[in-house]
Protein backbone atom coordinates (compact mmCIF):
# COMPACT_ATOMS: atom_id res chain seq x y z
CA UNK A 1 0.00 0.00 0.00
CA UNK A 2 1.46 3.24 -0.91
CA UNK A 3 1.47 5.90 1.54
CA UNK A 4 2.92 8.38 4.12
CA UNK A 5 3.98 7.91 7.44
CA UNK A 6 3.72 11.60 9.20
CA UNK A 7 3.50 11.09 12.64
CA UNK A 8 2.97 8.67 15.23
CA UNK A 9 0.43 6.94 18.07
CA UNK A 10 -1.52 10.60 19.53
CA UNK A 11 -2.81 8.12 22.63
CA UNK A 12 0.00 7.03 24.27
CA UNK A 13 -0.84 10.72 25.80
CA UNK A 14 -2.91 8.49 28.43
CA UNK A 15 -0.11 7.86 29.78
CA UNK A 16 0.67 11.53 30.86
CA UNK A 17 -1.40 14.24 33.23
CA UNK A 18 -2.37 16.51 29.96
CA UNK A 19 -4.44 19.02 32.20
CA UNK A 20 -1.38 21.51 31.63
CA UNK A 21 -1.61 21.57 27.95
CA UNK A 22 -5.58 21.82 27.42
CA UNK A 23 -4.86 25.69 26.89
CA UNK A 24 -2.91 24.52 23.73
CA UNK A 25 -5.54 22.37 22.07
CA UNK A 26 -5.63 25.22 19.50
CA UNK A 27 -1.89 23.43 18.37
CA UNK A 28 -3.13 20.36 17.55
CA UNK A 29 -5.98 21.78 15.71
CA UNK A 30 -3.16 23.59 13.52
CA UNK A 31 -0.76 20.45 13.64
CA UNK A 32 -3.90 18.54 12.23
CA UNK A 33 -4.71 21.10 9.45
CA UNK A 34 -0.93 21.33 8.00
CA UNK A 35 -0.27 17.74 8.55
CA UNK A 36 -3.69 17.14 6.98
CA UNK A 37 -2.79 19.59 3.87
CA UNK A 38 0.15 17.10 3.20
CA UNK A 39 -1.07 14.57 3.25
CA UNK A 40 -3.80 15.25 0.81
CA UNK A 41 -1.24 16.76 -1.40
CA UNK A 42 1.28 13.44 -1.05
CA UNK A 43 -1.31 11.05 -1.75
CA UNK A 44 -3.16 12.87 -4.78
CA UNK A 45 0.49 12.95 -5.76
CA UNK A 46 0.22 9.12 -6.32
CA UNK A 47 -3.67 9.39 -7.05
CA UNK A 48 -3.21 11.65 -10.21
CA UNK A 49 -0.01 9.52 -11.72
CA UNK A 50 -1.56 6.61 -10.94
CA UNK A 51 -5.18 7.71 -12.58
CA UNK A 52 -3.17 8.86 -15.62
CA UNK A 53 -1.08 5.60 -16.23
CA UNK A 54 -4.23 3.67 -16.10
CA UNK A 55 -4.35 2.18 -12.45
CA UNK A 56 -7.24 1.33 -11.32
CA UNK A 57 -7.45 3.20 -7.40
CA UNK A 58 -9.20 1.45 -5.15
CA UNK A 59 -8.82 3.64 -2.01
CA UNK A 60 -8.01 6.73 -1.46
CA UNK A 61 -7.42 7.15 2.42
CA UNK A 62 -6.59 10.53 4.28
CA UNK A 63 -5.73 8.69 8.07
CA UNK A 64 -4.96 5.35 8.87
CA UNK A 65 -7.31 2.89 10.97
CA UNK A 66 -11.33 2.62 11.63
CA UNK A 67 -13.21 4.48 8.66
CA UNK A 68 -15.05 7.63 9.96
CA UNK A 69 -16.57 9.17 6.59
CA UNK A 70 -16.47 7.99 3.38
CA UNK A 71 -17.89 7.09 -0.41
CA UNK A 72 -17.38 5.86 -3.61
CA UNK A 73 -16.58 7.07 -7.05
CA UNK A 74 -15.43 6.27 -10.01
CA UNK A 75 -14.67 2.81 -8.37
CA UNK A 76 -12.76 4.32 -5.79
CA UNK A 77 -13.41 4.45 -2.43
CA UNK A 78 -12.32 7.87 -0.92
CA UNK A 79 -12.18 7.61 3.25
CA UNK A 80 -11.57 9.95 6.59
CA UNK A 81 -10.09 7.53 8.77
CA UNK A 82 -9.50 7.86 12.52
CA UNK A 83 -5.90 8.37 12.65
CA UNK A 84 -4.96 12.09 10.71
CA UNK A 85 -0.91 10.74 10.88
CA UNK A 86 -0.64 9.48 7.26
CA UNK A 87 -2.35 7.96 4.84
CA UNK A 88 -2.69 5.48 1.82
CA UNK A 89 -3.65 5.06 -1.89
CA UNK A 90 -4.56 1.59 -2.58
CA UNK A 91 -4.53 0.36 -5.78
CA UNK A 92 -5.16 -2.93 -7.75
CA UNK A 93 -2.53 -5.31 -8.15
CA UNK A 94 -0.35 -3.51 -5.98
CA UNK A 95 -0.24 -6.14 -3.73
CA UNK A 96 1.66 -9.21 -5.31
CA UNK A 97 -0.35 -11.93 -3.20
CA UNK A 98 -3.54 -10.23 -4.65
CA UNK A 99 -5.51 -12.34 -7.67
CA UNK A 100 -6.34 -10.01 -10.63
CA UNK A 101 -8.89 -11.24 -12.30
CA UNK A 102 -7.84 -11.34 -16.26
CA UNK A 103 -10.53 -8.45 -17.39
CA UNK A 104 -8.73 -6.12 -15.20
CA UNK A 105 -5.17 -6.89 -15.60
CA UNK A 106 -4.39 -3.99 -18.01
CA UNK A 107 -5.69 -2.04 -14.73
CA UNK A 108 -3.27 -3.54 -12.58
CA UNK A 109 -0.29 -1.49 -10.95
CA UNK A 110 2.17 -4.71 -11.29
CA UNK A 111 1.08 -5.10 -14.93
CA UNK A 112 1.98 -1.33 -15.46
CA UNK A 113 5.77 -0.82 -17.18
CA UNK A 114 8.51 -0.09 -14.26
CA UNK A 115 8.61 3.60 -15.25
CA UNK A 116 5.28 4.05 -14.89
CA UNK A 117 5.48 2.06 -11.58
CA UNK A 118 8.33 4.54 -10.50
CA UNK A 119 6.80 7.32 -11.56
CA UNK A 120 3.88 6.51 -9.55
CA UNK A 121 5.87 6.22 -6.45
CA UNK A 122 8.03 9.47 -7.24
CA UNK A 123 4.56 11.17 -7.34
CA UNK A 124 3.79 11.48 -3.69
CA UNK A 125 6.74 13.24 -2.36
CA UNK A 126 7.60 15.03 -5.65
CA UNK A 127 3.99 16.62 -4.80
CA UNK A 128 5.09 17.59 -1.25
CA UNK A 129 8.33 19.18 -3.39
CA UNK A 130 5.96 21.12 -5.12
CA UNK A 131 4.40 22.20 -2.39
CA UNK A 132 7.02 23.80 -0.86
CA UNK A 133 7.90 25.75 -4.26
CA UNK A 134 3.83 26.96 -4.38
CA UNK A 135 3.89 28.20 -0.64
CA UNK A 136 7.36 29.85 -0.73
CA UNK A 137 6.43 31.60 -4.67
CA UNK A 138 3.36 33.03 -3.16
CA UNK A 139 5.12 34.04 0.17
CA UNK A 140 8.06 35.58 -1.60
CA UNK A 141 5.73 37.63 -3.82
CA UNK A 142 3.27 38.65 -1.05
CA UNK A 143 6.82 40.14 0.48
CA UNK A 144 8.51 38.95 3.69
CA UNK A 145 9.38 41.24 6.71
CA UNK A 146 13.03 41.42 7.01
CA UNK A 147 14.94 43.61 9.58
CA UNK A 148 16.85 46.14 8.83
CA UNK A 149 20.39 47.62 10.14
CA UNK A 150 19.06 49.85 12.34
CA UNK A 151 20.80 49.26 15.83
CA UNK A 152 18.49 48.47 18.68
CA UNK A 153 21.04 47.64 21.25
CA UNK A 154 25.26 48.08 21.36
CA UNK A 155 26.34 45.97 24.38
CA UNK A 156 29.25 46.49 27.12
CA UNK A 157 32.70 44.70 26.29
CA UNK A 158 31.97 44.26 22.37
CA UNK A 159 33.89 46.55 19.60
CA UNK A 160 30.83 48.10 18.69
CA UNK A 161 30.33 49.87 22.19
CA UNK A 162 34.62 50.83 22.22
CA UNK A 163 34.19 52.18 18.20
CA UNK A 164 31.52 53.91 19.20
CA UNK A 165 28.69 52.88 17.63
CA UNK A 166 25.32 54.24 19.63
CA UNK A 167 21.49 52.81 19.60
CA UNK A 168 19.53 54.22 16.27
CA UNK A 169 22.74 54.59 14.55
CA UNK A 170 21.99 52.75 10.53
CA UNK A 171 24.53 50.69 9.26
CA UNK A 172 24.24 51.31 5.24
CA UNK A 173 27.46 50.02 3.91
CA UNK A 174 30.23 47.27 4.59
CA UNK A 175 33.49 47.83 2.71
CA UNK A 176 31.48 50.30 0.63
CA UNK A 177 29.04 47.85 -0.20
CA UNK A 178 25.38 49.19 0.53
CA UNK A 179 23.01 47.11 2.85
CA UNK A 180 19.78 47.10 3.92
CA UNK A 181 18.98 43.81 5.99
CA UNK A 182 20.70 42.46 9.26
CA UNK A 183 21.04 38.86 7.99
CA UNK A 184 22.99 40.05 5.38
CA UNK A 185 25.12 42.38 7.60
CA UNK A 186 25.54 39.51 9.94
CA UNK A 187 26.23 37.01 8.10
CA UNK A 188 29.60 39.17 6.82
CA UNK A 189 30.12 40.30 10.40
CA UNK A 190 30.38 36.71 11.55
CA UNK A 191 33.17 35.74 8.41
CA UNK A 192 35.33 38.36 9.92
CA UNK A 193 36.62 37.55 13.42
CA UNK A 194 39.39 39.40 14.51
CA UNK A 195 39.70 41.07 11.04
CA UNK A 196 38.73 45.22 10.89
CA UNK A 197 35.92 45.78 8.66
CA UNK A 198 34.84 49.13 7.76
CA UNK A 199 31.47 50.12 8.29
CA UNK A 200 29.33 53.53 7.15
CA UNK A 201 27.16 54.55 9.36
CA UNK A 202 24.13 56.84 9.18
CA UNK A 203 23.37 59.33 11.98
CA UNK A 204 21.26 61.77 12.41
CA UNK A 205 21.44 62.47 8.33
CA UNK A 206 24.99 62.68 8.38
CA UNK A 207 27.19 59.63 7.02
CA UNK A 208 30.68 58.40 8.53
CA UNK A 209 32.76 55.60 8.41
CA UNK A 210 33.65 53.57 11.20
CA UNK A 211 36.73 50.57 11.37
CA UNK A 212 36.11 47.62 13.95
CA UNK A 213 37.47 44.33 13.97
CA UNK A 214 34.46 41.78 15.22
CA UNK A 215 35.54 39.92 18.34
CA UNK A 216 36.46 36.43 17.46
CA UNK A 217 33.95 34.45 19.58
CA UNK A 218 33.48 30.47 19.57
CA UNK A 219 29.94 29.46 18.78
CA UNK A 220 27.94 26.52 18.48
CA UNK A 221 26.30 26.01 14.61
CA UNK A 222 23.10 24.69 13.59
CA UNK A 223 24.65 21.32 13.81
CA UNK A 224 25.91 21.98 17.43
CA UNK A 225 29.27 22.21 15.98
CA UNK A 226 32.07 24.48 17.20
CA UNK A 227 32.99 27.69 15.22
CA UNK A 228 34.66 30.68 15.35
CA UNK A 229 32.38 33.93 14.07
CA UNK A 230 33.02 37.58 14.00
CA UNK A 231 30.71 39.34 16.77
CA UNK A 232 29.97 43.31 16.56
CA UNK A 233 28.62 43.17 20.43
CA UNK A 234 24.77 44.97 18.88
CA UNK A 235 21.15 43.84 18.38
CA UNK A 236 18.47 45.27 15.93
CA UNK A 237 15.73 47.64 16.58
CA UNK A 238 12.30 46.73 15.62
CA UNK A 239 12.46 47.79 12.36
CA UNK A 240 11.36 45.96 9.25
CA UNK A 241 11.12 46.49 5.37
CA UNK A 242 8.83 44.42 3.08
CA UNK A 243 10.66 42.65 0.29
CA UNK A 244 8.05 41.67 -2.51
CA UNK A 245 9.45 40.19 -5.54
CA UNK A 246 8.15 39.86 -9.31
CA UNK A 247 6.46 36.60 -10.23
CA UNK A 248 9.56 35.27 -12.47
CA UNK A 249 12.37 36.29 -9.47
CA UNK A 250 9.88 34.98 -6.74
CA UNK A 251 9.29 31.26 -8.57
CA UNK A 252 13.25 31.17 -8.62
CA UNK A 253 13.87 31.91 -5.52
CA UNK A 254 11.16 29.34 -4.48
CA UNK A 255 12.80 26.60 -6.41
CA UNK A 256 16.08 27.86 -4.59
CA UNK A 257 14.73 27.85 -1.11
CA UNK A 258 13.06 24.52 -1.65
CA UNK A 259 16.41 22.98 -2.92
CA UNK A 260 18.44 24.71 -0.39
CA UNK A 261 16.29 23.72 2.89
CA UNK A 262 16.01 20.00 1.21
CA UNK A 263 20.13 20.19 1.49
CA UNK A 264 20.32 21.68 5.50
CA UNK A 265 17.96 18.52 6.32
CA UNK A 266 19.98 16.09 4.39
CA UNK A 267 22.73 17.32 5.96
CA UNK A 268 20.92 17.17 9.62
CA UNK A 269 20.07 13.72 8.71
CA UNK A 270 23.88 13.03 7.73
CA UNK A 271 24.80 14.99 11.34
CA UNK A 272 22.22 12.54 12.91
CA UNK A 273 24.04 9.44 11.73
CA UNK A 274 27.25 10.72 12.80
CA UNK A 275 25.90 11.83 16.60
CA UNK A 276 27.13 15.40 15.92
CA UNK A 277 22.92 15.98 16.28
CA UNK A 278 21.93 14.80 19.16
CA UNK A 279 19.09 11.82 18.93
CA UNK A 280 17.02 13.89 21.22
CA UNK A 281 16.52 16.52 18.63
CA UNK A 282 14.04 13.68 16.53
CA UNK A 283 10.61 15.19 17.34
CA UNK A 284 7.28 13.86 16.39
CA UNK A 285 3.18 14.82 16.51
CA UNK A 286 3.62 16.78 19.76
CA UNK A 287 6.76 18.64 18.37
CA UNK A 288 4.57 19.63 15.20
CA UNK A 289 1.25 20.55 17.02
CA UNK A 290 3.37 22.70 19.60
CA UNK A 291 5.79 24.25 16.32
CA UNK A 292 2.57 24.60 13.99
CA UNK A 293 0.56 26.31 17.09
CA UNK A 294 3.34 28.64 17.91
CA UNK A 295 3.85 29.61 14.09
CA UNK A 296 0.13 30.05 13.58
CA UNK A 297 0.08 32.79 16.92
CA UNK A 298 3.72 34.49 15.20
CA UNK A 299 1.19 34.72 11.65
CA UNK A 300 0.24 33.57 7.94
CA UNK A 301 3.71 34.10 6.64
CA UNK A 302 5.47 32.01 9.59
CA UNK A 303 2.83 29.22 9.50
CA UNK A 304 3.13 29.08 5.77
CA UNK A 305 7.17 28.86 5.71
CA UNK A 306 6.74 26.09 8.64
CA UNK A 307 3.85 23.99 6.15
CA UNK A 308 6.51 24.47 3.11
CA UNK A 309 9.97 23.08 5.51
CA UNK A 310 7.28 19.81 7.19
CA UNK A 311 6.56 19.28 3.31
CA UNK A 312 9.73 18.65 2.34
CA UNK A 313 10.72 17.52 5.57
CA UNK A 314 8.03 14.52 4.68
CA UNK A 315 9.10 14.15 1.18
CA UNK A 316 12.54 13.32 2.31
CA UNK A 317 11.53 11.10 5.23
CA UNK A 318 9.58 9.32 2.81
CA UNK A 319 12.09 8.63 0.12
CA UNK A 320 14.21 7.08 2.53
CA UNK A 321 15.45 3.55 1.66
CA UNK A 322 13.10 2.03 3.76
CA UNK A 323 10.76 -0.89 2.97
CA UNK A 324 6.74 0.35 3.49
CA UNK A 325 8.19 4.08 2.75
CA UNK A 326 8.12 5.26 -0.83
CA UNK A 327 12.14 5.41 -0.98
CA UNK A 328 11.44 1.11 -0.37
CA UNK A 329 9.15 0.62 -2.95
CA UNK A 330 11.62 2.79 -5.30
CA UNK A 331 14.52 0.74 -4.10
CA UNK A 332 13.08 -2.33 -5.71
CA UNK A 333 12.11 -0.82 -8.17
CA UNK A 334 15.82 0.21 -9.05
CA UNK A 335 17.15 -3.32 -7.91
CA UNK A 336 14.23 -4.52 -10.85
CA UNK A 337 15.77 -2.21 -13.28
CA UNK A 338 19.17 -3.59 -12.74
CA UNK A 339 18.45 -7.49 -12.45
CA UNK A 340 15.74 -7.34 -15.08
CA UNK A 341 13.33 -9.14 -13.23
CA UNK A 342 11.41 -8.36 -9.69
CA UNK A 343 12.83 -9.04 -6.41
CA UNK A 344 10.98 -11.74 -5.10
CA UNK A 345 8.24 -11.65 -2.98
CA UNK A 346 9.27 -13.75 -0.26
CA UNK A 347 12.65 -11.41 0.18
CA UNK A 348 9.84 -8.18 -0.63
CA UNK A 349 7.65 -8.92 2.56
CA UNK A 350 10.90 -9.89 4.64
CA UNK A 351 12.37 -6.40 4.05
CA UNK A 352 9.02 -4.57 4.54
CA UNK A 353 8.86 -6.61 8.10
CA UNK A 354 12.42 -5.11 8.84
CA UNK A 355 11.50 -2.11 7.76
CA UNK A 356 7.89 -1.99 9.54
CA UNK A 357 10.35 -3.11 13.26
CA UNK A 358 12.22 0.24 12.31
CA UNK A 359 9.88 2.40 11.64
CA UNK A 360 7.85 1.99 14.60
CA UNK A 361 10.96 1.54 16.84
CA UNK A 362 11.70 5.97 15.21
CA UNK A 363 7.48 6.58 16.35
CA UNK A 364 8.24 5.25 19.73
CA UNK A 365 11.37 7.10 20.31
CA UNK A 366 10.14 10.32 18.49
CA UNK A 367 7.18 10.47 20.92
CA UNK A 368 9.52 9.47 23.68
CA UNK A 369 11.47 12.76 23.29
CA UNK A 370 7.90 14.84 22.58
CA UNK A 371 7.07 13.87 26.10
CA UNK A 372 10.02 14.55 27.89
CA UNK A 373 10.12 18.12 26.04
CA UNK A 374 6.46 18.19 27.45
CA UNK A 375 8.02 16.97 30.51
CA UNK A 376 10.61 19.88 30.71
CA UNK A 377 13.16 17.49 31.01
CA UNK A 378 15.03 18.13 27.46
Amino acid sequence: MIGSVTAFVLSLLIAIDVRPYLSRLDYILWAVLVLGVLIFVHEFGHFLVAKRAGVSVLKFSLGFGPKIAGFTRGGTEYLLSAIPLGGYVKMLGEDPKEEVVEVDRERSFSAKPLGWRSLIILAGPGSNFLLAVAIFWVVFMVGVPTLTTKVGEVMEGFPAREAGLLRGDRIVAIEGQPIEKWEGLAKQIHQSPGRPVRLTVEREGKRFDLAVAPKATKQKNLFGEEQEIGLLGIAPAEEFLTERMNPITAFGRAVYKTYDLSVLILITFGKLLQGVVPAKTIGGPLLVAQMAGEQARLGVLNLLFFTALLSINLAILNLLPIPILDGGHLFFALIEAARGKPVSLKKREMAQQVGLVLLLALMIFAFYNDIFRLLGRQ
